[in-house]
């Protein structure tokens, strides 16, 4: 009789215990297979489930378009020789006369005007010439200017300008570089390129490195990699650019049966789903099921009625990409298929380790059924 009632206890124990097990579910790091494909939009879901092959990787192969616009890239390069606003110049000017010189004490035939500086209007004070346009000018033109002014004055005086660094032709360089300030443009120094390497060069990792372009009210980017590689990209710089060297922000999630789980940085211009997983340390091979990778994104509407064949859709799409690394082709494709900013790369568990869990469940459930009768019996 205590024997029945032994065996019944562990029995009640161990279905209670099941039942508990069943009732709150295992632990996992996610949806598995068959629950993401349950959320398609042909079984009532809210979310598009896709198989990627290859028109499904050229139709999403979309990388970011870093360019300069054409007014950055037709614009002339800054002479040395125009003066601007804010630019400083040296004056020398010589008289024909030694007794009463008009600009000079008695036995003195030049007068050095030193640290002229252009004011915002964009002109300069000559004593006995009164204010002078010097902006826009050359440092010849303005020497004309100046002698015609004074030539009235002091039988033909001879002038010589020299425009030196000032504030008028500048740009800022922040970021990334060695060494951030306000450089100004000088004739190694004119181009995009020569001015980072007056800055110290880039300070950054050149692969995700940006350089953005900030010119009166128009800001745009380009890769630093495009910027050594396409000579077209070097543009020719203007006073008052705004230069900002940055790493690039994208980024992407990974999630369920991979090496580590978190969020992952770009560290090249573009990045495939197999890279991407690589970038994690893989998969799992403890827990991972290799035919249930998948990519979620929310898509813009262009790129999922292409993916889909539909035309109807309008604004962004929640799509599922389905890869199956089982499948020779399935290789291909992840190393086809471009990972985007904001996506989630997510590896589902292979069914046979919920049943090892499910196991381990029970199996835990009947040695604490065990304890549990031997305490009864005592």
């Amino acid at each position: 009789m205590n024997v029945m009632t032994s065996r019944g206890a562990r029995y009640l124990v161990l279905v209670s215990c099941v039942a508990a097990v069943s009732a709150c579910g295992l632990p996992r790091s996610g949806p598995n297979k068959r629950e993401i494909f349950a959320s398609s939009v042909l079984q009532q879901g809210d979310a598009f489930v896709v198989t990627v092959n290859d028109r499904v990787t050229r139709a999403t192969s979309v990388v970011p378009d870093l360019s300069f616009p054409q007014s950055f890239a037709s614009a002339g390069r800054v002479t040395a020789d125009i003066i601007s606003p804010g630019d400083v110049l040296n004056l020398q000017i010589y008289e024909n006369v030694r007794d009463e010189p008009l600009l000079s004490v008695a036995g003195e035939r030049v007068s050095v005007l030193t640290d002229v500086q252009v004011d915002d209007k964009g002109f300069i004070f000559v004593p006995y010439a009164g204010r002078v346009r010097a902006a826009g000018r050359t440092p010849d033109q303005l020497r004309a200017t100046i002698t015609k002014e004074l030539d009235t004055q002091t039988p033909d005086p001879q002038v010589m300008v020299a425009r030196v660094a000032g504030d008028g032709s500048t740009v800022s360089v922040s970021g990334g570089v060695a060494a951030q300030g306000v450089y100004p443009i000088e004739r190694p120094s004119r181009t995009l390129s020569g001015m980072l390497a007056t800055a110290g060069g880039v300070a950054i990792q050149p692969s995700v490195a940006q350089v953005r372009v900030t010119r009166g009210g128009t800001t745009r980017k380009i890769w630093l990699q495009d910027l050594y590689e396409n000579p077209g990209t070097d543009i020719a710089l203007r006073p008052g650019d705004k230069i900002v060297v940055e790493e690039d922000r994208r980024a992407y999630v990974a999630l369920g049966a991979t090496g580590t789980q978190t969020r992952v940085p770009f560290d090249t211009q573009t990045l495939s789903a197999l890279e991407a997983i690589a970038q994690v340390g893989g998969l799992n091979t403890n827990l991972a099921d290799p035919t249930g990778v998948f990519v979620f994104r929310n898509e813009p509407d262009v790129i999922a009625n292409k993916v889909l064949g539909r035309n109807d859709l309008t604004g962004d799409q929640r799509m599922v990409y389905v890869l199956d690394l089982t499948q020779p082709m399935g290789m291909f494709h992840a190393r086809d298929f471009v990972v985007r900013d904001g996506d989630t790369v997510y590896v589902t568990e292979a069914p046979y380790v919920q049943w090892q869990k499910t196991i381990g469940a029970i199996t835990g459930t009947a040695t604490a059924a065990d304890t549990f009768s031997s305490l009864s019996g005592n």
